[in-house]
């Protein structure tokens, strides 16, 4: 149960770190305005707080981890928001970051 709830609040991370960004980057590059880019800045620092919310108690573990989700997260957001299209070395490196987050996060520690 502890692995369900430290996923769901890398995606909920994700989601938030990558959103705010992203809302940021629409409100200034794309010109779409200060409300945006406000909605950004929130969901920033929302990010801040759900990784603290992970049941392991490592700052650095946890940042580290969250670095696989991220990249694999934004190349998702990318196809889904922006139409990128990942080519097989995106895809690739997307999958060795998830495979790093796998060993840092869970694997057995006595």
């Amino acid at each position: 149960m502890l692995v369900l709830r430290s996923v769901a609040l890398f995606l909920l991370a994700a989601l938030t770190e990558i959103g705010g960004a992203w809302l940021v980057w629409q409100g200034v590059r794309e010109q779409r305005g200060l409300l945006w880019i406000g909605a950004g800045v929130l969901a920033l620092g929302l990010y801040g707080f759900v990784a603290t919310l992970q049941p392991d108690p490592h700052f650095g573990r946890i940042l580290a981890a969250y670095g696989g989700v991220f990249v694999a997260g934004s190349l998702a957001w990318g196809v889904l928001l922006d139409g990128y299209r990942p080519d097989r070395f995106d895809v690739l490196g997307a999958l060795v970051c998830l495979a790093g987050v796998a060993i840092i996060m869970y694997s057995p520690r006595g």
